[in-house]
């Protein structure tokens, strides 16, 4: 029995939500000393503090035209990266991540989640409600920069440009302030889209909140067998 309990619960660590980790050093730009922007891009359990090895993604500003360059850096003892981005003028700028597939026996599936973050500079605030045209996005309802902790925040789930209805939305805090969970169920923040795919949450702490909207669709071999892709529709947000 006891073995039995201890692989119960090597297995429940093990299906904690997965989180590809996608923040900034600011996402919003007021004066020139702050224009250089710095990322960290990781996988990883945000507010576990734990990490998974990331293997090289590509990270783009506004389109896949405009490719940013990367270093590997590591993250909770596990490979990661870093890339930065130089901002020259006033405007809203969408950055985001496109990994490689990432197989998790436990769960039986690959998880390909793309993330973005929104910046704004020199106080130019226009389209930051307008799509980048991923497959799977999450257009925010709220200005996504600016925000105070206590904010709700809404955004709406796009798939394939549509709204997508009653999808699920993990939301975990990058826990860098050693908050601890009254329980496991405490980690993971689940809510569900509404009919025009939209979802709201009160971000009632500060920091970086990630919001995953994730949708199964499509398969990819591993070791001549045919699993199912979650992906994930990913967006990162400062509460200030």
């Amino acid at each position: 029995m006891a073995k039995v309990i201890l692989s119960l619960l090597a297995t429940a660590i093990v299906l904690n939500a997965h989180f590809l980790t996608f923040i900034s050093n600011t996402d919003n730009v007021s004066n020139e000393k702050q224009s250089n922007i710095e990322f960290d891009i990781s996988f990883i359990h945000p507010f576990e503090q734990t990490g998974m090895t990331l293997l090289k993604p590509k990270v783009y500003v506004n389109s896949k035209e405009n490719q940013l360059s990367l270093k590997q850096s590591i993250k909770f003892n596990h490979k990661a990266w870093q890339s930065t981005y130089k901002i020259k003028r006033p405007g809203v700028y969408k950055f985001f991540v496109e990994p490689k597939p990432y197989f998790e026996p436990a769960e039986e599936k690959f998880i390909i989640h793309v993330p973005k973050v929104i910046i704004s500079s020199f106080g130019l605030e226009d389209g930051w409600d307008e799509p980048i045209g991923l497959k799977y996005e999450i257009i925010p309802m709220t200005k996504p920069f600016g925000l105070y902790a206590g904010n709700l925040f809404q955004g709406k789930v796009l798939h394939d440009g549509n709204p997508a209805v009653d999808v699920e939305v993990e939301v975990e805090l990058f826990n860098k302030y050693e908050l601890k969970e009254p329980s496991d169920a405490h980690i993971t923040q689940v809510i569900k889209t509404d009919a025009n795919g939209v979802f709201s949450f009160v971000m009632n702490h500060k920091g970086w909140w990630g919001f995953a909207a994730l949708i199964e669709e499509g398969e990819l071999k591993h070791e001549g067998k045919s699993y199912p892709i979650e992906n994930g529709a990913l967006m990162w947000i400062k509460a200030y």
